[in-house]
């Protein structure tokens, strides 16, 4: 069984299966370790990070710590509010439309995937939307130019998903509107530079490249956060939360803590540049290996939007699909299974994800190609 050390691991680790799953997904290494200390005891308290009181001086650390290190990362002024809120990017799904889309007015929805044709179902409860590009029409198979994209003049926002992880496409640059720009960034969040000025607001599930599930990042400029269209209850107002720091209830304090200490990962790593220079380099390993397999390998993605994160592709048969999974997960390569919607292979390759771990899975690629080609 071939294994694989993370790049960021101590030399005394043991050695992990690979682990390509979409979410929840692969942590940085040293995180982890350091989250193992921490269950026991944090900073030395005598106490562990998930006994701790949300409203301590312990935890006041921690989530003040989270917000400042995010802030650096993306450049974040303080024009948008940093909010940690329960949940994931489904709860986002109805929480935007709820507090942004009157009855009468209309939203664009460019739809390119799973996610975004959630998100058009649950905004369609609260307002209108205009599906401003129907992508399965081709197989979700790109994102949409601007010429593809059918617009409203007059659209209270435009929402998008930047990276899709089922089809493993992605947008190289967010589209051109004149409404306030929102972005899905679940599975692609600080996997490169990314202009939070020019948004409205972001939003990150945590579970692919930010932490374990049950909490999403949210970046919301304050001037939009006041334009609530309706009344809601307080755990579905982004102002409540703002003005309780994320706090307005009892948060997920174990997610907020692993997210900052990702965040600290990020920041050691060189930040954002730093990790888009890595990702690129693993992706295309992979990508060489679909391009050079002589047909035996088809990426479902256009070359021109191919996703960082989440490679998905396809054998001549399912047959040789299962076969593939099967023997990779014999070989230590483990959540190769593509989308029960999109089938075949896919490699999420997150942040965290080592190099090596795509160079291991190109080798088999090789292998399993020359076999059965």
């Amino acid at each position: 069984m071939t294994t694989v050390s993370l790049s960021n691991s101590n030399p005394a680790t043991t050695h992990r299966t690979i682990n390509f799953s979409a979410g929840p997904a692969v942590l940085p290494e040293s995180v982890i370790r350091q989250a193992q200390e921490d269950l026991w005891s944090i900073r030395g308290s005598g106490i562990g990070i998930c006994e701790h009181s949300h409203r301590g001086p312990v935890f006041d650390a921690v989530i003040d710590e989270a917000v400042a290190d995010c802030r650096r990362i993306g450049s974040i002024s303080d024009d948008h509010e940093v909010l940690f809120i329960q949940g994931g990017a489904s709860t986002q799904f109805g929480m935007i439309p709820m507090n942004f889309l009157a009855e009468d007015a209309v939203a664009d929805y460019p739809d390119t995937g799973v996610w975004t044709n959630k998100a058009i179902k649950e905004a369609k409860i609260f307002g209108r939307v205009n599906v401003a590009f129907e992508g399965a029409k081709c197989g979700y198979d790109h994102t949409p130019s601007a010429a593809e994209l059918s617009l409203s003049p007059d659209a209270a926002y435009l929402h998008y998903c930047s990276n899709n992880t089922i089809y493993g496409t992605r947008y190289e640059q967010p589209p051109q509107t004149s409404a306030p720009l929102v972005c899905d960034a679940s599975s692609e969040m600080f996997a490169r530079p990314i202009d939070v000025a020019r948004h409205a607001m972001i939003y990150a599930g945590a579970q692919k490249n930010l932490g374990p599930s049950g909490v999403v990042l949210v970046l919301i400029r304050k001037d939009f956060m006041a334009k609530r269209v309706r009344k809601t209850m307080s755990m579905m107002d982004y102002a409540a939360h703002a003005k309780n720091g994320s706090r307005l209830n009892t948060p997920p304090t174990f997610g907020i803590y692993m997210m900052g200490l990702v965040f600290k990962w990020i920041l050691e790593q060189g930040g954002l540049e730093a990790i888009e220079r890595h990702n690129e380099a693993k992706a295309k390993v992979i990508y060489d290996a679909i391009d050079g397999s002589g047909g035996f390998y088809r990426g479902v993605s256009r070359p021109e939007c191919r996703s960082r994160m989440n490679i998905s592709f396809r054998l001549p048969s399912e047959d040789l699909d299962q076969r593939f999974v099967t023997e990779a997960a014999a070989e230590g390569m483990d959540g190769l299974k593509g989308h029960r919607d999109a089938g075949g292979i896919r490699a999420s390759i997150y942040n965290a994800f080592p190099k090596s771990g795509c160079e291991t899975l190109a080798s088999f690629m090789s292998e399993f190609a020359s076999r059965n080609g």
